[in-house]
């Protein structure tokens, strides 16, 4: 079995579900290809305003690459390229979801696991969560797009001392660095990130989306940001319904219905 890659949904919520808990859910080769084709569909999903990450089960939330794969798909020169790219995409596809995300972080978050954490909005972990990027006793590189949101999020001396040390770190540790927003009793995890989703998804989504395309343009160096963009979302509030009933439903003091236009 090499694990899958699915989608799920609960009203406002969307969820990313990586499912290889035989593996204590590694990714697999498929599993990367995956994931841009589910991430399309919750973008597409207009009930969806918020997507959730999370492994399957609650040993891990993704223990990295899957290892037992690396001699055959991960060596010589275009297998590497092709496994990278594969990898880049996925990367590149969380990254660029138009709607909040939040990781939600039982057990090992490792390697790849790691990566694909960083490309959410918001990071929760368990209690019992461990944090490590063992490239450096495996003899493999890892690319910009992991070494770049760990440097930006917890700095470089940080970033460096997880990448040249290759050890692993609690979630107290994580914490205290910036690696997550915040942490909880395993088994209050699912429902405080559950609240935070909700909360973020009664909110206006044309607002929500404008934060999110400025934070993402703003990831970019200057001279590559689309400052057209931003304005374009931000213009998209102001002419929106949602607007409108917002600024009303605070003058009637009541909670607003927003409708995403």
């Amino acid at each position: 079995m090499s694990g899958t890659v699915r989608t799920d949904k609960d009203g406002a919520l969307g969820f990313l579900i990586f499912d290889h808990p035989a593996r204590r859910n590694a990714i697999s080769a498929e599993m990367w290809r995956q994931i841009p084709g589910a991430v399309e569909a919750l973008a597409k999903d207009e009930d969806v305003r918020v997507v959730i990450l999370r492994g399957e089960g609650d040993t891990a939330f993704v223990s990295g690459a899957d290892i037992s794969e690396f001699e055959s798909r991960r060596s010589g020169g275009s297998a590497v390229a092709d496994y990278e790219r594969a990898g880049s995409d996925a990367y590149r596809a969380i990254a660029a979801l138009e709607k909040p995300t939040i990781a939600m972080i039982h057990g090992f978050c490792v390697g790849g696991g790691v990566a694909i954490a960083l490309c959410a909005d918001l990071r929760f972990a368990s209690d019992d969560a461990r944090f490590a990027v063992p490239a450096a006793r495996l003899g493999l590189g890892y690319t910009v797009a992991l070494f770049d949101p760990l440097l930006r999020l917890v700095g470089s001396a940080r970033a460096l001392e997880i990448l040249y040390t290759a050890r692993r770190y609690r979630a107290d540790e994580a914490l205290a660095m910036g690696l997550v927003n915040g942490i909880a009793p395993k088994p209050m995890l699912d429902s405080i990130v559950r609240e935070t989703a909700d909360r973020i998804a009664a909110n206006a989504p044309l607002t929500l989306r404008a934060v999110t395309v400025t934070a993402r343009e703003l990831g970019k160096e200057p001279a590559s940001r689309d400052k057209a963009r931003i304005d374009a979302a931000v213009a998209a509030c102001y002419e929106s319904e949602d607007y409108r009933e917002g600024v009303r439903a605070f003058l009637e003091k009541r909670k607003p219905l927003f409708k995403g236009r």
